[in-house]
């Protein structure tokens, strides 16, 4: 008989929180339901110009309780997408989590260290933070998608509420 072999692949998929749960969290009196922000031209213009390519949906699913937005996003790291649940509150990130990481490098984005950082940061008129995010070495693409999710749910959130 042969020897039958078991192949992995090259990249492993970790969930540390499910989005249903990120939004729960988020709301914790009591979630409301989700709303859709239409992609329109204008919207895909700026989002793609955040992502460096198209946004790839017609509409995007959020949670709104007064001025207080969470989004459920996804970005490409290396190969495969990185699911983050953002948080956004008054033009200003309040959390930022990694919920599900695919790629096999670059995860310690997931830890606080790394995303403490985007607290408070808010979107200046060019679509880019107001600050500067530190990078980890060997995670260089993950930081990056990191923070054009950062920046798209800023921009997705002054549409959603209306404030440029």
């Amino acid at each position: 008989m042969g020897a039958c072999l078991l192949m992995r692949p090259s990249y492993a998929t970790d969930i540390y929180q499910e989005p249903e749960n990120f939004v729960r969290e988020a709301f914790p009196d009591e979630a409301p339901q989700a709303e859709i922000l239409w992609i329109t031209k204008a919207r895909g213009k700026a989002a793609r110009h955040i992502l460096g390519h198209d946004f790839g949906a017609l509409r995007q699913r959020y949670w709104r309780s007064g001025d207080q937005t969470a989004w459920i996003l996804e970005e490409i790291g290396k190969e495969h997408p990185i699911t983050t649940g953002i948080l956004v509150e008054k033009k200003a990130i309040k959390q930022i989590r990694v919920l599900i990481y695919r790629e096999s490098r670059g995860w310690e984005v997931r830890y606080r260290f790394f995303t403490d950082q985007f607290e408070g940061a808010t979107l200046m008129n060019d679509l880019e933070l107001d600050r500067h995010i530190d990078g980890i070495s060997g995670a260089t693409l993950s930081v990056r998608a990191l923070t054009r999710l950062a920046r798209l749910a800023l921009y997705l959130h002054s549409e959603a509420i209306g404030t440029p």
